[in-house]
């Protein structure tokens, strides 16, 4: 059997917000790197409603000087899914 990680959007959100203020953006500014008309996207990043793709996510880590990894949460290892 394979255990499978389990992204924790809530917690990746809250570390997208974390990583967002520590590097003195605003969500205005973050909206304007992406050219997104509306912020909507972010703050949905950043309450766990929506995650962001994975170019965008590419964007993220290179915004941030982090790796996707760093931006990533996952499940404890006691909420990992099993697959046969």
């Amino acid at each position: 059997m394979n255990r499978i990680p389990v992204i924790n959007m809530t917690a990746t959100g809250r570390n997208i917000m974390r990583l967002r203020m520590n590097a003195g953006m605003s969500v205005a500014q973050l909206q304007t790197v992406f050219g997104f008309s509306t912020p909507q996207a972010i703050y949905k990043w950043q309450k766990g409603a929506a995650m962001p793709t994975l170019d965008n996510m590419v964007v993220l880590a290179a915004v941030f000087g982090v790796t996707i990894d760093e931006i990533l949460i996952f499940q404890d290892e006691s909420q990992l899914r099993i697959i046969a």
